[in-house]
């Protein structure tokens, strides 16, 4: 289809009272929708933070009136995530955003569970992201203390998964 013609197409649309038009030439198919003259409904962004965190909206962005936390985990924590009760427990962290899943399937055991000892290397839960399966290994030798993440949740980048006391 030559250019020319489509532009003619356009210029013939926009004088005209038709809203949208679809145009299929062979392999080719044109579909040309005018833009309504009532904006669209915005939709409403609301930002999720991990617990204890909290960034600053930049500029032009508005920021919620309350946070959505992930979900509430027993125990207090501070800004690390880490529960104040063990502090010598290193926290595992994400390192992506995505879904976590405790088990490789659903019919599957979970990977861990508390009380669980793992070595360095050990696979402790899945996150996946964009269709990719990314399993996330212990970091640390030593027992697990706590899971903080539920199993399908949606998980943040660098927000902390379990709670390993180091051996």
């Amino acid at each position: 289809m030559d250019l020319k013609l489509i532009k003619n197409l356009l210029d013939m649309i926009s004088k005209s009272d038709l809203n949208e038009v679809s145009i299929e030439e062979g392999s080719l198919k044109i579909k040309v929708k005018k833009q309504s003259e009532q904006p669209a409904p915005r939709e409403q962004v609301v930002y999720a933070y991990p617990p204890g965190q909290q960034s600053q909206p930049q500029a032009g962005a508005q920021a919620p009136a309350q946070p959505q936390t992930q979900a509430p985990a027993a125990g207090k924590a501070d800004a690390s995530g880490q529960d104040s009760a063990s502090s010598s427990a290193q926290p595992i962290k994400s390192p992506i955003v995505g879904t976590f899943y405790a088990a490789p399937n659903p019919e599957s055991p979970d990977f861990v569970k508390v009380g669980d000892t793992v070595k360095k290397g050990d696979v402790l839960c899945i996150v996946e992201a964009m269709k990719i399966m990314n399993e996330i290994e212990s970091e640390v030798s030593g027992k697990i203390t706590k899971i903080l993440v539920s199993d399908s949740q949606p998980v943040e980048f660098d927000q902390p998964l379990f709670l390993i006391e180091p051996n």
